[in-house]
């Protein structure tokens, strides 16, 4: 049982032995009213404990939806398994509900490869593939949206113990409505892992007690990875790295809370835009990372699997495989380190996606309602994510760590704009040590320009 519940069943457990005591001596707060015939005090009766009113869920309905069946449409099949309490109890209600609201529903599953242009293709012929949709943000706010092909949902989704808000009010949000929901209060965790059997093997400081120490920053960053950069058999060479990957952009912007768009403007002029950009040039410019050895994206996971090299920065999603391939090391994790212009950890999201409604179907508010009741549940779990973190890491500073980052998620906009911002031609001259002042100057107008032309300015 979860510790809150038990707090409760203390809490009133404490007032029914208070009321049955009769109190002590030296009790101040004495009754006043006494009208017993025997000229008795009559006992305090404990205090009527109104239950709480959550006024942000939304009262029960009652409608007929005739059979209909509801397609979630996602990228994977999105099919509500009973693989743990919460499921159970999600399962159990969806079962009510259908039977309550006569419908029923079907989970439809695309493969992510083509996804996208099948469900924008469905959108705009008016004939949408699903009820409740999966998009992403990219292709989603403001393309589909000024086109008028979804239906704004915020009014729907104030149910905090169900829907996350940020979702919604910020992250699918345009011109003060919101178009996404997710019932996942959860966000994507990235950061630094990091090889702590290397660390140990290599007398290095923990990385933990920079973190505790609020120490963690850029410069200690760069100190750990140049001290793992060692010649450790005096051969002449180094055979030990520091950090594996040697591109971080997204990573080095969510840690300083830097943008390199915003909305329909550029950010490059922005002066925490400009610290990331610089600190980019000089991991860079100072050989920081491991030299690449002419390998594709995955490099980096491959570096970092042959146990020589310390720091991989990364997405928990990558955890599991590392653990496999690597069961003699003891991996951890800690948050990419703050830049100067925040004093938060944060994670970081450049493509993220949630549930929509197409403007085509009808009664929004129902499956709204109905994926409410859903997940409307007393969870079994202290906070979101636990199963899977308490599963992946096997120390409670890497599960503090990842619900700190998580807690600080930012999103970003600039894969809005795809080829058209030539994003991958501006790191790789930042990268390449051309002066920051130079390549933002450079690509401020081509920037704007691939903003212009998806917000039709």
């Amino acid at each position: 049982m979860k510790i809150r519940k038990t707090m409760m069943l203390l809490c009133a457990l404490v007032l029914v032995l208070s009321a049955c005591s009769g109190g002590s001596g030296n009790n101040t707060n004495k009754p006043t009213n006494q009208t017993s015939n025997n000229g008795a005090a009559n006992a305090s009766a404990p205090p009527v404990l109104e239950e709480e009113v959550d006024e942000s869920r939304t009262p029960e309905m009652d409608f007929d939806m005739g059979g209909r069946t509801i397609k979630v449409v996602s990228w994977w099949n999105m099919e509500i398994t009973e693989d743990n309490p919460d499921n159970i109890q999600k399962k159990k209600n969806l079962d009510e509900l259908m039977k309550k609201h006569n419908f029923k529903m079907e989970y439809v599953a695309i493969d992510f490869g083509e996804y996208q242009q099948k469900v924008t293709a469905s959108l705009l012929a008016g004939e949408p593939i699903g009820d409740i949709v999966r998009l992403g943000k990219n292709y989603t706010i403001p393309t589909l949206v000024k086109q008028d092909l979804l239906w704004p949902i915020d009014e729907y989704t104030k149910n905090a113990k169900v829907f996350n808000q940020k979702a919604t009010n910020e992250f699918m949000q345009y011109e003060g409505r919101g178009y996404g929901f997710t019932e996942g209060q959860g966000n994507l965790v990235q950061g630094i892992f990091y090889n702590r059997t290397l660390l140990n093997q290599l007398g290095m400081k923990s990385l933990q007690d920079y973190v505790e120490e609020d120490n963690w920053n850029w410069d200690t960053f760069v100190q750990v990875a140049k001290e793992a950069n060692k010649d450790t058999n005096n051969d002449g060479k180094l055979d030990t790295w520091g950090l594996a990957n040697s591109q971080v952009v997204e990573h080095a912007m969510y840690s300083n809370n830097a943008h390199l768009t915003k909305g329909d403007k550029q950010n490059l002029d922005d002066p925490a835009t400009q610290e990331t950009l610089n600190f980019l040039s000089k991991l860079a410019t100072e050989q920081v990372y491991r030299p690449t050895e002419g390998g594709d994206w995955q490099e980096p996971g491959q570096f970092f699997r042959q146990g020589n090299t310390l720091l991989y920065a990364g997405a928990i999603y990558e955890l599991a495989g590392f653990q496999t391939d690597m069961p003699d090391a003891d991996i951890g994790f800690v948050p990419f380190p703050k830049g100067p212009s925040t004093t938060e950890y944060h994670s970081g999201e450049g493509a993220f996606q949630a549930l929509t409604i197409p403007k085509a179907v009808k009664n929004p508010e129902q499956l709204l309602y109905i994926w409410e009741k859903i997940n409307d549940i007393d969870s079994e779990y202290d906070y979101p994510d636990q199963a899977s973190f308490e599963s992946l890491f096997k120390n409670e500073e890497d599960i503090n760590n990842a619900k700190t980052v998580g807690s600080g998620m930012i999103v970003f906009d600039h894969g809005t704009f795809g080829d058209n911002l030539k994003f991958w031609d501006f790191v790789g001259e930042i990268n390449s040590g051309t002066s920051v002042s130079t390549v933002v100057e450079k690509y401020k107008s081509v920037f704007q320009a691939a903003i212009d032309a998806v917000y039709l300015k």
